[in-house]
């Protein structure tokens, strides 16, 4: 099974303000290459909230590239992938906006959420917030470094097919009945809790 995972912390509110990122490249179920870097946003502003949640100041990242420096180490790995994050629709929409600041047009790719895959797989949990699925799996890490959390959610995601007795990407979206998200040029298509038939969305959609 090959898949990236992917992580974005930001600065502030604003989706487009990457603080950092972490990524984690598997072939055929192992974990073959990881990528992180400290990124200088654009919005220099640091909320406080944030730096609680990640430890990143504005000091850490002063002499860190920009989002579009690091995007040209990174877009070969996400281009025709299949990306895997644990809310994904998060982290998809910090970079559709990255994108869209930078004038940079969106590669393709598909993508799932670990965190659907989570409730249709291991139910009953009381959160499915990726460190008490972490918990639960008995995976230690630090919580909210880019990194660890996009090595969590490839160990998730994998742990997920392991308990589902299946080798596919397709086999497990087929299984626990999750609905696939894309991101292509001008759009993308939301991953679903439920299988269904999702509607495009054209342009650049404003989430914050």
């Amino acid at each position: 099974m090959d898949f990236v995972a992917i992580d974005f912390e930001t600065a502030n509110t604003n989706r487009s303000s990457v603080c950092s990122i972490g990524l984690v490249v598997v072939k055929n179920g192992k974990v073959t290459d990881e990528y992180y870097q400290l990124i200088k946003p654009n919005d220099m502003y640091f909320d406080p909230l944030c730096v609680r949640i990640h430890g990143i100041t504005p000091e850490d990242v002063k002499n860190a590239p920009s989002f579009n420096e690091a995007w040209k180490d990174i877009s070969n790995l996400l281009e025709g992938s299949l990306v895997i994050a644990h809310n994904a629709s998060f982290d998809m929409s910090v970079l559709r906006h990255s994108l869209d600041e930078c004038n940079i047009d969106y590669p393709s790719f598909s993508y799932n959420c670990t965190v659907n895959v989570s409730k249709k797989t291991w139910l009953g949990l009381h959160s499915y917030s990726l460190n008490v699925v972490a918990e639960h799996l008995q995976i230690k890490f630090k919580h909210h470094h880019a990194l660890e959390d996009a090595q969590v959610a490839a160990q998730v995601y994998l742990e997920a097919c392991k308990f589902n007795n299946v080798t596919s990407h397709k086999e497990l979206i087929e299984k626990i009945e999750v609905g696939q998200g894309t991101i292509y040029a001008n759009g993308y298509t939301p991953a679903r809790a439920n299988k269904k038939s999702n509607k495009s969305k054209r342009g650049s959609v404003k989430m914050s």
